[in-house]
């Protein structure tokens, strides 16, 4: 009964370091690699987040310009950067590679989407204050309206007197 159950956990031992060489395995070569946000406008912030480069690195993209990766303190094998999305990114899916020190580099395809911008402010308008035909539309209106308050004054004058 002892040697069986000796032979039990020994398998389960076994079993357990079979289990965690592979993992163990994938620590030599960069993996996950993480950018966030998903979708992100141009000129915005992204941050990329790397497993497996412990002495940090650099990172590249189409959508910006290199960026430096850093170790994360509290995390021995993880580095994470910041880059800034270029203004004239184009929207679309856009891949990140990864240059990990002393490993080879490794590319995620569409970590993340560049979306397009949307014009905001005075509707689309490219000038300044008011233009001449803005005041002409605005004084006629007050002109109809002073208008329409005197014949209206002047009915009710004239209704107080039957």
């Amino acid at each position: 009964m002892r040697s069986t159950r000796a032979l039990a956990v020994s398998a389960t031992a076994v079993a357990a370091l079979g289990l965690t060489a592979p993992s163990a395995a994938a620590w030599d070569t960069s993996s996950n690699i993480v950018a966030m946000p998903g979708a992100i406008a141009r000129g915005g912030q992204l941050t990329v987040t790397v497993d497996g480069c412990p002495r940090g690195g650099y990172m590249t993209s189409n959508a910006f310009s290199r960026a430096s990766l850093s170790p994360i303190n509290n995390h021995s094998e993880t580095s994470k950067g910041t880059a800034t999305v270029n203004s004239s990114a184009t929207p679309g899916a856009y891949d990140v590679t990864v240059h990990c020190s002393g490993k080879p580099a490794l590319t995620k395809s569409a970590a993340f989407t560049v979306i397009g911008g949307v014009r905001g402010g005075l509707g689309g308008s490219s000038s300044d204050g008011a233009t001449p035909t803005d005041m002409a539309i605005g004084g006629a209106l007050v002109g109809l309206a002073l208008a329409g308050g005197g014949v209206f004054w002047m009915r009710r004058r004239a209704e107080n007197r039957i």
